[in-house]
């Protein structure tokens, strides 16, 4: 549907397709007015079985959107993923300490997806950001990104550190996209990334690339960075920014934030090369 396309991040667009085109094909060859809940909630089902309760639910919730677009143009009279199960999600709190951080980046190919790890690590930003980054978002030592790149639809910058920079700029210019298009093989790169670590001998407990949002997060805190300025790396229309207070609290701390992550990349780094950190982590 291309306004949907339109409507849509990049990131998001290719799950909704992955939902409607890979996991919800059982219910193609059936006529879109004869689908019942039954159908729809045994195709969930499978999909909970095969990838996980979190999966489940994305798809469920993409039928379901599918299924109100067509009711509201007629092709059917009524929505079947509504009374269908929402399957329990348990909230993930991984954090990888420093050791585990220094290991995944020690175990990182010199490729797209071991580019975009080290720079989420970096920066701690979301991976559908920096995996569908376009050359145009990139400006010197920052990014720039639009509301429409952004999950909370505001604009954010980010200061780039040497050593992202350095990943960035090693990517070939080839077209509009820093990683040759939107980055979407996330599975496969993980699976690659697990088997190095394996084979060197140090597998981790169970981790998601996600965590390593919430383990730079942890580590920016760690090292004395003040709650709010985590939150503006992060991007987050939460906290001390949600409500009224974020309506009239407009202040982006682009300086803060970029001592932050320079903080946070010298921290990192000293771990990774093994050798004493030349910023002085601030004290409470």
């Amino acid at each position: 549907m291309p306004e949907k396309k339109r409507a849509l991040r990049p990131g998001s667009y290719k799950g909704v397709e992955r939902h409607l085109l890979r996991y919800a094909r059982p219910l193609h060859g059936l006529g879109i007015a004869l689908v019942t809940r039954r159908d729809v909630a045994t195709v969930i089902a499978q999909v909970a079985a095969a990838s996980g309760n979190p999966t489940a639910n994305r798809a469920r919730a993409s039928l379901s959107a599918f299924f109100a677009w067509c009711m509201g143009r007629g092709l059917v009279e009524q929505n079947p993923v509504i009374g269908t199960h929402v399957a329990p999600e348990q909230a993930r709190t991984r954090v990888l300490p420093i050791t585990e951080l220094a290991v995944v980046w020690r175990a990182c190919d010199d490729d797209a997806y071991g580019a975009i790890v080290r720079v989420l690590m970096l920066t701690g930003q979301r991976r559908e950001e920096i995996g569908g980054l376009r050359w145009d978002e990139v400006r010197d030592d920052m990014i720039v990104l639009s509301g429409t790149r952004t999950k909370n639809k505001q604009a954010h910058v980010i200061p780039l550190c040497d050593p992202a920079q350095a990943f960035i700029a090693a990517q070939p210019r080839a077209g509009e996209f820093v990683f040759g298009k939107p980055f979407v093989s996330w599975s496969h790169g993980k699976r690659q990334l697990d088997a190095r670590l394996t084979a060197a001998g140090v597998p981790l407990a169970p981790w998601t690339v996600h965590d390593l949002r919430r383990s730079a997060a942890t580590g920016m805190a760690q090292i004395g960075v003040m709650p709010h300025i985590i939150e503006a790396v992060l991007n987050h229309a939460s906290g001390h920014k949600a409500g009224v207070a974020g309506i009239y609290n407009r202040a982006g701390y682009e300086k803060e934030k970029r001592t932050a992550l320079a903080m946070w990349a010298d921290h990192l780094l000293a771990a990774i090369e093994g050798r004493a950190e030349k910023v002085v982590p601030l004290r409470a």
